[in-house]
């Protein structure tokens, strides 16, 4: 249950500042909020991870901030990291494989969804 509230917390606040930057930039030729928060999120969830590993956080920390805080704010920055680990592991095709089908199979799920409703 205390892990449920960790995430939760996190998340509403994450929630609500992936709003709050949406609104703040809303109107740019570009979703530029949208952009702002995947390449905060992704920085953030890098800067954490090696801050965990080098002993420094605890799994609360990692349930507040990675996944509920950065996990509503944009799940770009869960997605970055786990390219990046497969980078480093050296798994370069898996890499690249998680790299397109996300993309591809992301954009074309949003156009499949618009599809069968309108």
């Amino acid at each position: 249950m205390r892990d449920l509230l960790f995430v939760g917390c996190g998340g509403f606040i994450g929630a609500v500042a992936r709003y709050g930057v949406s609104r703040a930039l809303a109107g740019a030729a570009l979703p530029l909020g949208t952009l702002l928060v995947n390449v905060a999120g992704s920085f953030a969830i890098g800067a954490l991870w090696a801050w965990m590993e080098a002993g420094s956080g605890q799994e609360t920390h990692r349930q507040f901030v990675a996944v509920g805080l950065l996990g509503a704010l944009t799940t770009f920055s869960t997605f970055s990291l786990e390219a990046v680990l497969l980078m480093r592991e050296g798994a370069l095709g898996a890499a690249a494989l998680v790299v397109v089908l996300n993309v591809v199979l992301a954009l074309g799920a949003a156009r499949l969804g618009m599809a069968v409703v309108g």
